[in-house]
């Protein structure tokens, strides 16, 4: 099925893809894979492209890959976040590119050539792959894809034996889920993440029947009720940029999933004030732990 593919949400006064275009971006809940697009499948496509450069290159080499020749390809990416090597990358891929600049982001306009060079190397860098080191099934652009976030390192030190039904919102790899599904008393874990890729490696990392998994954005669109606990290290950056609303989103969902009674267990940098939305939604709140500018709440509805 040929069409005009779509990665991520670029601003529109710099990029205005057709409205149905398919969505291929992993953060975007129900989109499709652009790892499922068949070669030369796509007539154009627009994309934002990540900020990582591994990644970066593997979403240009897909998107290329599936491009058809003479098809036309609309890059775009913030200057400081990956847009001033945009060109010289896709000119690696055999394109000639003609480049501008608007709105701090650099836009690069290309023709997808017959013959191409080292989609294969890009793709094979950027892939899933299970890590010696971690021991985890991970992908470059996943949060902490190559190491233990030292916030989720703190909370796992001090997380108490949990019992019941209970959650980890935005679960990454599956970190969390291991230190509490180590409890024989807890009866089930929702793992969720707006990452697709995330619940992909968490599928694969978290091998126990209690474990369910959902591709969805904790902010609208998950339908939990009467959890005994949640556990969660929420984001606070959306693309690339500080926002304290998400963990505050995150608190209010967790509230909402939780019975009266249940308990929050929550990681996060020392700099990020969040008592004030805890109080508000919850009745009692303690500082569990504090190290290495990291703090751990726990809060019971």
């Amino acid at each position: 099925m040929a069409g005009h593919g779509l990665y991520g949400r670029p601003p529109r006064e710099l990029a205005d893809p057709p409205r149905d275009a398919i969505q291929l971006s992993p953060l975007t809940p129900g989109s499709r894979a652009i790892e499922d697009l068949a070669d030369m499948e796509l007539d154009a496509a627009t994309l934002l492209a990540p900020p990582g450069a591994v990644e970066r290159r593997y979403v240009l080499a897909h998107a290329l890959r599936a491009l058809k020749p003479g098809g036309e390809l609309l890059a775009l990416a913030p200057k400081d976040k990956g847009g001033s090597r945009l060109g010289k990358e896709l000119a690696a891929f055999g394109l000639a590119v003609s480049e501008s600049g608007r709105r701090h982001h650099r836009i690069c306009h290309a023709v997808r050539p017959a013959e191409l060079a080292g989609l294969d190397e890009a793709i094979a860098a950027g892939a899933p792959r299970l890590s010696k080191a971690l021991g985890l099934w991970t992908q470059p652009g996943v949060f902490a894809w190559d190491r233990i976030d030292p916030g989720s390192a703190l909370l796992l030190d001090h997380l108490p034996k949990l019992d019941g039904r209970g959650a980890d919102l935005g679960c990454g790899l599956g970190v969390l889920a291991h230190g509490v599904l180590a409890s024989p008393a807890v009866t089930e874990l929702t793992l969720i993440d707006i990452d697709r890729r995330a619940v992909d490696c968490a599928r694969r990392n978290v091998d126990d029947p209690r474990a369910r998994f959902l591709w969805a954005d904790v902010r609208s669109s998950v339908d939990l009720a009467d959890l005994d606990f949640v556990v969660m290290n929420p984001p606070f950056h959306d693309g690339g940029t500080e926002d304290r609303s998400l963990g505050a989103a995150f608190i209010a969902a967790a509230a909402r999933a939780l019975r009266p009674g249940g308990r929050l267990l929550m990681v996060a940098n020392r700099h990020l004030p969040y008592e004030a939305p805890l109080r508000e939604a919850f009745g009692k709140v303690a500082l569990a732990a504090e190290s290495g500018g990291y703090k751990v709440h726990e809060a019971l509805r």
